[in-house]
This record gives structure tokens, C-alpha cells and sequence, in this order.
């Protein structure tokens, strides 16, 4: 029982340390990109193309770990890569340069190591925290993470704020990154003081992309990952130039902009309770039907005023709707993959939504290039993103019903990890999705009877199914659900 005391608090130590770094680094890289070279397109194209280049390394985590013989190595030596990732950003914001192609190389890092230690994490923790705590034990995790992740972006706001009060754009950006590479240390200081009980086992099933696409299609989960990809291309269209349009064109301040994002984060927490009880009323699919329906016009609706209040209303909006969605996407997505498929098949879906967020994120960056990033420009690249996300809704006629266990506020609450970073975007990714069989989901069959497995993605940078919301009217991601973690 001692060593069980030992493990939840070092989870959740971890937990709390890496959601700080989420808030206080990630969230603002797009910001620092724009300080740096003012270029608009690039703010919005480094939170989606490192992505993909970070889904395509993190293809070789199943087999670093089978090399390794442990999740805790490689999640380990994954969270202290990623914590010195913020090194050559810290000095980028000191000498106030860097090349636009090493910031985006150091970025590619980051995400590759946060998405290719996630579905270890999941494994190995899942095996940590026995069943009759989880409820209770990640429900109170969740809290602590959220805490963390929003003093982390609090406290970025205000140093950026206070930098510009005094002249100083780049320096606070410093600050920044030194917190948020100490935080994640910590982090990884925690992670290597949990014990590791179960070795690497079935779970690591083996990657062969022919051999998914028949499992896919034999258990007719290709149906809603077209369905989600359609989505996050349509998202990343507009999201990631949420972010200059609110700096550059409106004039925002980062007070305004912390309040912008805060405002759709507390919505969609606070929503995820109603959206549980119409999960167990309606059904997953409906749910997912109302979902989809909400977020359509929501970068639209950006187009009617450029009024603070009504962008804060508007996000209130945002962040109810996508709650919405993404746990009617979570319940669907998990009740389709078998758990010892989930690894190899997240990891491969994980490219796929990455180069579903790159694609969107260059056609939107096309269009402002196109049209000289005029204010103009932005609001019609607002209104296209919302016709695709209405027109994804087609897809949806053949995605079959789940249906669910009674859901509850504690159960759910460790489904939808906010990542803060860029709005609009997934976060698969920040950023983060569980290899085993959520136990709050029902197969549509006979009850099981073997002990239930863990929650889904309770934490640790796992790669997230959903599309991840970047940037204002759209939330606030996806890269965890249940804990803001890594």
C-alpha cells in the first residue's frame, strides 16, 4: 500500500508539472513565432507542420519500447527530450533571432516526443492505479492538471503583458520557455519515480498499414475516422490564424487573449456534465449529430463584430459546442477499437490526423498568402472553414450507434484534456489516447466480465483522436483528455 501511495502521488506531481508546461510554453509558441518574424502565416503554420513531422517519428515508439523492455524508460527519455526542446527557444527569445527552419525543427521535436511517449504512458499508468480507485483517483487528477495548466497560462499572459508594457516583446518569452522546460523536468523526475509492474506486453501490436486498413474496415471504424479527419482539415483551415488575427488585426492585448481562451476552456469544462447526461439520453451518434452542428458555424460567426464582448460570448459558445463533440467522438472512437489494437492503430491514425491538420492548416495558409493577410482575407478564410465543417456532416449518415454506461461527471471529466496551445488545433496534441478499453463505455453486448480496464488517455502527451480546437472560437484542445498532462 505504501508503494501504491507513492505511485498516485508521483502521477499526479507529474500530472500538475507537465500542464504547466503545456499553459506556459506551448500554448504560446505561435505568439513568440509572430514577435519573431511578424510573419502571420508562419504564427499559424508552426503549430500544425511540426505535428506531422512529430506523428511520422513517433511511428518507431512500439518498437523502441519492445527494444527497451519498459513504458518507463521511453516515457521517460521522451519527457526529457521534450523538456530540453525549450532550450535553443529560450535562447531564440534572448538574442531575439532564430531561423523560421530551426524553430520549426525544435518544434517537430517537441511534438514527436510528446506524441510517442502518449500511448506508452496510458499502458504503463493504466496498470498502476487499481480499478476501484480510478474513478476517484484520475477524476481528482484531472482537477489538479487543470489547475496547473491554467496558472501556466495565466502566469504567460501576464509576463507578456507586463513585457509589453515595458518594451520588451521577445525577453518574456525567455521566461517562458525556462518555466516551461523546468516544469517538464520535473515532470519527467516524477514519471521516473513510479514503478513500473507490468513489462511491455500485447499491447505493442505490430505496425503493418495493410493489415490496419482490413482490421479498420472489418470493424467498420474507418467510417468515423473519415469522419474526424474531414473535420480536422476543416478546423485547421481557419484555427491556427485565430491567433495573428487576434494580435495583429483586432490589436488584441495578451490580457484580452488570455480571456478569450480562458472563456471557452471554463465552457467547455462546465458543459461536459450536460453533455453526459444527453450522451446517456440520446446516444453517442446524436450527440455527435448536435455536436457537429454547433461547431459549424462558429469561426463563421466571427465575421459579425470585432467586439471583445461578443468574441467572449462567442467563445462561451465554442467552448459548449465542442464539448459536445469531442466526447461524442471520444465514446464512438473508443467503443470501435479493440484495446490491444489501440496502440498501433492510434499511432498510425495519429500521422493521419496529423496530416489532416497540415493539410487544412496550408490551405488556409495559401489563401492569406493569396490575399496579403488583409482583415478581409481572415473572415472569408473564417467562413470557408465553417461551410467544410458543415459539409463534413455528410459523412456522418453511416457511423453506427453505441450505445453507453450511465455517464458521470467524475468518469468524464478525465475525457477532454484542454490543451491550450493554439486554438483550433488536437492537440492530438498538445498535447495526447489510451491503449485499453475505457470501462465507462458498453460493447453493445453482454456485460463484461473481466475487470475493466482504464479510462481512455489519462495523460501523458497521448496522441488524441479528436480534432484538436486551436485557437479562439474553436476551444481549446485536443492534445488529453482527462488530464491536461504532457
Amino acid at each position: 500500500m505504501g508503494k501504491l501511495r507513492e505511485d498516485l502521488r508521483a502521477i499526479s506531481a507529474d500530472g500538475a508539472a507537465a500542464s504547466v508546461m503545456v499553459g506556459v510554453g506551448e500554448t504560446y509558441l505561435p505568439a513568440f513565432v509572430l514577435a519573431l518574424s511578424a510573419s502571420q502565416v508562419a504564427s499559424g503554420l508552426v503549430a500544425t507542420v511540426p505535428m506531422l513531422i512529430g506523428a511520422v517519428l513517433q511511428l518507431i515508439s512500439p518498437y523502441v519500447v519492445r527494444r527497451l523492455r519498459s513504458h518507463r524508460r521511453w516515457v521517460v527519455l521522451c519527457a526529457t527530450i521534450q523538456a530540453l526542446a525549450f532550450v535553443p527557444l529560450f535562447g531564440a527569445a534572448v538574442a531575439g533571432r532564430m531561423p523560421m527552419l530551426v524553430v520549426f525543427a525544435v518544434a517537430s521535436v517537441y511534438w514527436a516526443t510528446g506524441q510517442a511517449g502518449g500511448a506508452s504512458w496510458n499502458t504503463w499508468v493504466g496498470g498502476l492505479v487499481p480499478e476501484r480507485l480510478r474513478n476517484h483517483y484520475f477524476a481528482k487528477r484531472t482537477l489538479i492538471a487543470q489547475f496547473g495548466l491554467l496558472a501556466g497560462f495565466l502566469l504567460g499572459g501576464m509576463t507578456l503583458q507586463a513585457g509589453t508594457s515595458l518594451g520588451e516583446p521577445l525577453l518574456p518569452f525567455a521566461l517562458l520557455f525556462l518555466v516551461a522546460g523546468g516544469s517538464r523536468l520535473v515532470s519527467a523526475r516524477f514519471l521516473s519515480r513510479q514503478s513500473e509492474p507490468n513489462p511491455p506486453g500485447g499491447e505493442l501490436w505490430s505496425l503493418r498499414p495493410g493489415q490496419l486498413l482490413v482490421q479498420a474496415q472489418h470493424q467498420r471504424i474507418a467510417k468515423i475516422l473519415l469522419y474526424m479527419l474531414a473535420v480536422q482539415t476543416s478546423v485547421q483551415i481557419a484555427g491556427p490564424y485565430f491567433t495573428p488575427y487576434m494580435l495583429r488585426h483586432l490589436m488584441f492585448s495578451y490580457a484580452d487573449f488570455v480571456a478569450l481562451i480562458c472563456a471557452a476552456y471554463v465552457a467547455k469544462i462546465l458543459a461536459l456534465s450536460l453533455m453526459g447526461r444527453l450522451a446517456d439520453r440520446w446516444g453517442a451518434k446524436r450527440l455527435l449529430w448536435i455536436g457537429g452542428l454547433a461547431i459549424s458555424p462558429i469561426s463563421a460567426l466571427w465575421i459579425l463584430s470585432d467586439s471583445f464582448y461578443f468574441l467572449l460570448g462567442l467563445q462561451v459558445l465554442s467552448g459548449i459546442a465542442w464539448a459536445g463533440y469531442e466526447l461524442a467522438m471520444l465514446l464512438l472512437f473508443f467503443e470501435s477499437i479493440p484495446s490491444r489494437q489501440r496502440v498501433a492503430i492510434l499511432t498510425v491514425f495519429n500521422l493521419a490526423n496529423a496530416a489532416a491538420v497540415v493539410f487544412g492548416s496550408l490551405l488556409g495558409g495559401v489563401w492569406l498568402a493569396a490575399m496579403g493577410a488583409t482583415t478581409q482575407a481572415y473572415l472569408a478564410l473564417f467562413v470557408v472553414s465553417g461551410v467544410a465543417r458543415l459539409t463534413a456532416l455528410l459523412l456522418l449518415v453511416r457511423i453506427p450507434h453505441v450505445a453507453l454506461r450511465p455517464f458521470t461527471l467524475a468518469t468524464g471529466a478525465m475525457t477532454l484534456r484542454p490543451s491550450m496551445g493554439s486554438m483550433e488545433r488536437p492537440i492530438l496534441p498538445s498535447g495526447n489516447t489510451s491503449p485499453s478499453t475505457p470501462h465507462w463505455l458498453d460493447r453493445a453486448t453482454a456485460p463484461p466480465t473481466t475487470t475493466p480496464e482504464p479510462a481512455p488517455s489519462i495523460g501523458d502527451r497521448s496522441p488524441s483522436p479528436l480534432p484538436a480546437p486551436l485557437f479562439p472560437a474553436e476551444a481549446i484542445s485536443l492534445d488529453a483528455y482527462q488530464s491536461v498532462a504532457k
